[in-house]
């Protein structure tokens, strides 16, 4: 068995892309697939043992949140993987759970998101908010909320965020591993 943060799971090893930071202290376990310039911050727990984690090119997962996947079965043989797109900011102990989640998208600090949810591009997730099962979120909203609501449409400056927040955390990492070479 390794002892290393990134471990495999019935000879599946989580896959890495060019440039990519993983923190020490996080866990990578299984079916895993990281783009480039993904940041994996630390505490984070990811684990794709009874289905796939897909993580996109600039998306960062920060410090203490959770990845997990639902397994396949007879009501649901494909189960749930957990598909995250590009330019998404997962803030501080998020908890996501067999989910899609599209392209420039910012999930705030404490969000739960759980199986089956489409997030759809272009959305900001407020901190704390919970996304009930097999819900959709429509693009270009901002929603907040337990159980969590669409409030209203995002402000230009809003959407212009979510791309420069993943840039930031580009640049974050793109630090890091200037410290560890």
């Amino acid at each position: 068995m390794s002892h290393t943060n990134i471990r495999p799971y019935k000879g599946m090893v989580p896959i890495t892309g060019a440039n990519n930071y993983i923190d020490n202290s996080a866990v990578l376990v299984g079916d895993i697939t990281l783009a480039e310039d993904v940041s994996i911050w630390p505490l984070v727990a990811a684990r794709g043992d009874v289905n796939t984690i897909t993580i996109g090119m600039r998306t960062n997962v920060q410090d203490g949140s959770v990845l997990h996947v639902t397994r396949k079965s007879s009501h649901n043989p494909a189960g749930n993987p957990l598909i995250i797109g590009d330019d998404v900011t997962i803030g501080h102990k998020c908890m996501l759970h067999g989910c899609t989640l599209g392209n420039r998208i910012l999930v705030g600090m404490g969000a739960i998101i759980m199986d089956g949810v489409v997030v759809e591009d272009d959305v900001f997730i407020g901190a704390g908010s919970l996304v009930p099962p097999n819900k959709r979120l429509e693009s270009g909203f901002l929603y907040v909320g337990n159980p969590i609501k669409q409030v209203r449409p995002l402000k230009e400056s809003e959407s212009a965020f979510l791309k420069q927040s993943a840039i930031n955390y580009v640049e974050l990492k793109n630090d890091y591993l200037g410290e560890v070479n």
